[in-house]
């Protein structure tokens, strides 16, 4: 009996590991549609100083002040916000501008076009390049 309950732990703690245990690690990135490909943030980098107040105002809720995902509303969505200073640091501003337009199916990132202007969400970029 101990044999076989020994056994079922295992199993489930192999189980557990495969899942990845809720990480929100960046997996591997879709392709960005050819309608944003190739875009890049046209604002230069005083740009996050803007961004920041976008972001404070729009993401951090859910993201978290340094972007970790770890905002008070990010801590019961599922799957958990990403980790922004690793995306940032997998992606292009071509991704990152097609996510926040159109948000992500499948997770609670909703579609900021056309309750920001492209202005805001290049500045809010500026600002998640800037994020450790």
């Amino acid at each position: 009996m101990k044999k076989v309950l020994f056994a079922v732990l295992v199993l489930a703690a192999l189980a557990l590991a495969a899942c990845g245990g809720g990480s929100n690690a960046v997996a591997t990135l879709a392709p960005v549609p050819a309608e944003y490909a190739g875009q890049a943030n046209p604002l230069a980098a005083d740009a996050a100083a803007a961004g920041a107040e976008v972001f404070k105002t729009n993401c951090e809720s859910c993201h978290g002040p340094q972007g970790h995902g770890d905002g008070p509303a990010g801590v019961a969505l599922d799957p958990a916000p990403k980790n922004l200073p690793e995306l940032a640091a997998q992606a292009g501003d071509d991704y990152l501008y097609w996510r926040i337009n159109t948000g992500k199916e499948g997770t609670s990132m909703v579609a900021w076009k056309g309750v920001l202007t492209d202005e805001q969400i290049w500045q809010a970029i500026a600002f998640v390049r800037t994020l450790k």
